[in-house]
């Protein structure tokens, strides 16, 4: 049992809504745990609002209640690492799945190597028969993974395991805000950008206990996980709509000005090529685009190129002379192609050395000069807020 009178080790917290039949268990699970190391420790139930008894079992079982209003995983969780007395904090649900046998493990690393989080990794570890769906175990939890460790330079084997341990002071100044699921990314990615000593150990996974559907919804969590990954690297858009704007808009000039050209055994540079670098024009001003609205949106603390800090501070006014001046070009297009028509008494016309790289100016700049006139609306109602 926890002594009372001792300043806590180790604060465990478990996020719970409505677990009533699995919380005893867990929490009885912590403190065999956690009593064969003789360090004091407390254990916290971060409350979601659950309707059932799991509050008044979790009371009666020792453990301290801490009320989150705000609803979410993520939530809950951040509620529950603040009320925390101890500097090293564990968490992990309440479901029974998780190897909480591995607790000491975790505690004896992180006290031995002095890491700010250490993780029980499951892929690592034994994953019993129907403890994780394949869907999870083979694409979502390695894609997810490998996507944080390329980005921000993680060595990881387990972006998704909600079995960890961290400093509680570290933590503080990672910043974390989500509510959802995709805490469990987020702390990881905030962890890294801080360089933070992360450490895993093996671990594994059970069947959980529950006789309901998890509160994890495997597609709509795994977007906001990919989403928010990718969010805090508005740089990877910024460089690659760069890259695709400026390249299609050079081959379309290449294009126009040598005509068919035989490469490779290909004939390019024709009216197909001139065609394709249209969307490839579009999507590079698309990507662009979308960087400036993560940059606007000041989620990340990555800094844009110098181009890009120009762009997001231009005055709203010169984005709309830029829309005008493309409507007014597309509109001389179009007369001068309607009465080019009307000369040649309204028959075939073989306009598409000029019309082609026309369509491709005004697609691609409207979509960028659009897509910018959205960012400063955004920029605005941020600053009312």
């Amino acid at each position: 049992m926890p002594n009372a009178s001792a300043v806590p080790v180790l604060t465990f917290v478990f996020p719970c809504l409505n677990e009533e039949k699995t919380l005893p268990v867990c929490i009885q699970a912590v403190r065999d745990a956690l009593d064969s190391t003789g360090q004091p420790y407390e254990i916290v139930v971060a409350d979601n609002g659950s309707t059932d008894r799991s509050r008044e079992l979790a009371a009666e079982l020792g453990a301290r209640v801490v009320p989150v209003t705000e609803r979410g995983y993520g939530a809950a969780l951040r509620g529950g690492i603040t009320a925390a007395q101890a500097e090293l904090v564990a968490f992990a649900d309440a479901d029974g799945s998780y190897r909480l046998e591995d607790l000491p493990q975790l505690l004896a690393e992180a006290q031995a190597t002095g890491a700010d989080m250490v993780i029980a990794s499951r892929l690592n570890g034994e994953i019993e028969p129907g403890a994780m769906p394949p869907l999870h175990r083979y694409l979502g939890t390695p894609v997810l993974t490998f996507l944080i460790n390329l980005l921000f330079r993680g060595h990881l084997s387990d972006c998704n395991s909600g079995f960890r341990l961290l400093r509680r002071e570290a933590f503080a100044t990672w910043d974390i805000r989500a509510t959802g699921m995709e805490f469990a990314s987020e702390l990881l990615i905030k962890a890294l950008k801080h360089r933070a000593r992360i450490v895993e150990v093996r671990s594994g996974l059970r069947p959980d206990l529950r006789d309901r559907p998890p509160h994890l919804r495997t597609w709509r969590d795994g977007m906001r996980h990919l989403l928010f990954i990718l969010s805090e690297r508005p740089e990877l858009f910024e460089w690659t709509g760069i890259v695709l704007f400026v390249l299609a808009a050079v081959l379309q000039i290449v294009a126009m000005q040598v005509g068919i050209r035989p490469v490779f055994g290909m004939r390019i540079f024709g009216h197909h090529t001139q065609a394709l670098l249209i969307p490839v024009g579009c999507v590079g001003a698309q990507l662009y685009v979308f960087s400036c609205h993560l940059y606007a949106t000041g989620g990340s603390d990555s800094r844009p190129c110098a181009l890009t800090r120009r762009i997001l501070g231009l005055d709203e006014a010169i984005v709309l002379l830029v829309l005008l001046g493309l409507g007014a070009i597309g509109a001389l297009g179009l007369g001068w192609t309607v009465w080019r028509w009307r000369a040649n008494d309204f028959s075939y016309l073989n306009l598409l050395d000029v019309l082609l790289p026309l369509v491709h100016l005004l697609c691609a700049l409207g979509f960028l000069a659009v897509g910018l006139l959205g960012v400063h609306i955004l920029k605005k109602a941020a600053r009312q807020q």
